[in-house]
C-alpha cells in the first residue's frame, strides 16, 4: 500500500473515531433520556388511572425531599396534581387534565424517540460507508501488488 492510500486510511479511521463514533454514543445517550421521561410519564398515567379506578381521594405516602431522603406525607386531595411540565415548572391538572397533558407529552416523546432512531441509524449507516470505502482502498492496493 502507497502512503497516499495509507494516509487516506488513516483520515478515514481518525473521521470514524474522532467524530463518528462520539456523535452516535451522544444519540444514545439522548435517546436513552428521552426514554427515561417516557418512562416517568407512563407511570404517572398509570398511577392516575389506579387512583381513578379506586376512587381514592386521599392517600399517606413517602417522598423524596432529596438526596434519597424520603419523608412521610398525607395528600388530603388527590383529585388535583402537580405535574412538572419542565424547566422547573410545575402545573396543577385535574386527573383528567393530566392524563390529557401526559398524551400529548407521550406523542411528542415518542416522536423524539423516532427522531433519535433514523439519527443513529443514520450515523451507523455512515460508519458503515466509511468501513466500506476503507476496505475497498485496502482492496485496491492488495490487487495492485
Amino acid at each position: 500500500m502507497d502512503k497516499i492510500q495509507e494516509n487516506k486510511v488513516q483520515r478515514f479511521e481518525e473521521f470514524i473515531d474522532c467524530r463518528l463514533k462520539p456523535d452516535l454514543v451522544r444519540a444514545i445517550a439522548e435517546r436513552d433520556k428521552v426514554f427515561e421521561q417516557q418512562k416517568v410519564f407512563l407511570d404517572l398515567r398509570r398511577y392516575i388511572e389506579n387512583l381513578e379506578k379506586n376512587g381514592v381521594t386521599s392517600l399517606r405516602t413517602l417522598v423524596n425531599v432529596g438526596s434519597e431522603v424520603y419523608m412521610q406525607a398525607d395528600v388530603p386531595d388527590t383529585r388535583h396534581i402537580f405535574v412538572d411540565i419542565g424547566l422547573g415548572f410545575h402545573v396543577e391538572f385535574t386527573w383528567s387534565e393530566a392524563l390529557e397533558f401526559i398524551s400529548r407529552k407521550e406523542e411528542r416523546l415518542d416522536r423524539q424517540i423516532e427522531e433519535y432512531t433514523q439519527l443513529i441509524a443514520s450515523i451507523k449507516a455512515q460508519i458503515k460507508m466509511v468501513y466500506e470505502g476503507i476496505r475497498e482502498l485496502l482492496q485496491l492496493s492488495a490487487d495492485r501488488s
